[in-house]
């Protein structure tokens, strides 16, 4: 079994649930804390070509979302999603897991075991 990349924010319940799941099956886990090493444009392509999911998915639209005054229907594309996640990186979407093949948003936790199942 290959490592898994974990986008991972160490204050959220539900990265952090990710993370022991993975933890306990034994996974090798490469650990980015993407608010301190946020992803470049070739590592946000990369996740929005493996995730199954509509980019749009990959964007928090949290309260910071809306304290930016952002409209949710501004960034459906993945070049709006990039250029969104450049500027803003907290809005990233968290946690994301990212396999061989694969890259899935860990919401709920359990769902980064899809990768190693």
């Amino acid at each position: 079994m290959s490592e898994i990349r974990l986008y991972h924010n160490p204050s959220c319940s539900k990265s952090r649930g990710a993370l022991e799941l993975l933890k306990e099956k034994g996974v090798a886990v490469e650990v980015v804390e993407y608010l301190d090493s946020p992803p470049g444009r070739a590592e946000l392509e990369e996740i929005l070509a493996l995730l199954p999911d509509p980019a749009s998915a990959l964007v928090r639209h949290d309260k910071h979302f809306e304290s930016l005054g952002l409209d949710p229907e501004a960034y459906t594309s993945a070049e709006e999603v990039v250029a969104l996640l450049l500027e803003h990186p907290r809005l990233l979407q968290r946690p994301i897991a990212l396999g061989e093949d694969r890259a899935l948003i860990g919401r709920p936790s359990e769902r980064v075991l899809e990768l190693v199942e």
